[in-house]
């Protein structure tokens, strides 16, 4: 066993046993156990377990952000200061005072790419899953010889095997129709995501910086690189890969709606919606000097009655 192998050994393990928990709770409902549409709900649940665990890593990185926004005209003020100087000891005291300020704010640029970084062993663990089912060998803890056989037999739509992948699909031309139609929704979902948080949820002083410079490179270099890698991936891996690119569309649009980064699009969006649900319920007056605004009326003060003391009044009487 190399030592690849050992690395994957626990994850592989908590993938089975997370693909049999929820084979058996769909089985259970009704759903026929080698039904593919059985196996593929369980991946699909497989991605819910793994995101949601993933929420404190997403929540950080949200966090992160925050902590880039308010460093950033310090950033700005380093990378002025050795503007135009291209000398090797020049470079090194910028990534110096660079690294210091990061480490002073506790952040790190890189902890945005925290959530892809560690789904990654999850991606290979159920890769080397698949794998070994469409080849007919046992899990190595919850997939037993009847289960792994079940698994490595099921398809999508009834026509292509979860384990195939273009380069192993064996003449079959579904396989490579559904590959193709699966590496166009993950490329397409990752593209939507990275550009609604780089349109919508950026300030403009991180649109002027460096970082952003970089973040629209790689906004269109990773879609090529899936579209390459994914001739090699299983339409299990593919189709888990899909599920959790949707999760995470839906995780930023509920995020940037809700909680935008200040001073940006969405930020201003937002205060909009807010400022137009006070005034329909009457907790903001309308500018009175704004167009087709109505004027309104202060009520008058009513006059405060003067006392009258005993004596005045006994005297009034007496008239």
């Amino acid at each position: 066993m190399d030592i690849f192998a050992i690395v994957l050994w626990p994850i592989k393990w908590a993938i089975e046993a997370i693909l049999v928990g929820f084979h058996w709770l769909f089985t259970f409902a009704g759903l026929e156990s080698e039904a593919g549409f059985t196996w593929v709900l369980s991946i699909a649940g497989l991605v819910v377990v793994v995101r949601a665990a993933l929420i404190p890593v997403f929540v950080r990185q949200i966090k992160n952000q925050r902590k880039m926004l308010e460093i950033s005209p310090d950033l700005k003020k380093i990378q002025d200061k050795y503007k135009g100087k291209k000398d090797q000891f020049s470079r090194e005291a910028m990534s110096r005072d660079t690294m210091a300020m990061y480490k002073k704010h506790g952040t790190n640029p890189l902890s945005s790419c925290l959530p892809i970084l560690l789904q990654m062993p999850i991606f290979f663990g159920l890769f080397s899953v698949l794998n070994s089912s469409f080849q007919g060998l046992n899990g190595v803890g919850f997939l037993d010889e009847q289960l792994s056989r079940e698994f490595g037999r099921a398809t999508l739509f009834g026509i292509a095997p979860l384990g195939s992948t273009m380069v192993t699909s064996d003449g079959n031309g579904w396989v490579i129709v559904i590959a193709a139609i699966l590496i166009v929704l993950m490329t397409a979902s990752q593209f939507i995501t990275q550009l609604q948080i780089m349109s919508k949820n950026q300030s403009p002083e991180m649109k002027a910086s460096p970082m952003f410079r970089q973040q629209r490179i790689l906004l269109y270099l990773l879609p090529v690189v899936f579209l390459f890698s994914g001739i090699a991936f299983p339409l299990g891996v593919m189709f888990y890969w899909f599920v959790s690119n949707l999760w995470t569309m839906v995780q930023q649009f509920i995020v940037i709606r809700n909680l935008p980064t200040p001073g940006s699009e969405a930020a201003l969006a937002r205060e909009a919606r807010l400022d137009k649900q006070r005034q329909r319920r009457g907790i903001v007056e309308p500018d009175p000097e704004a167009p087709g605004a109505l004027a309104v009326e202060e009520p008058k003060k009513a006059q405060r009655a003067q006392p009258v003391s005993k004596n005045r009044s006994k005297k009034k009487g007496g008239r």
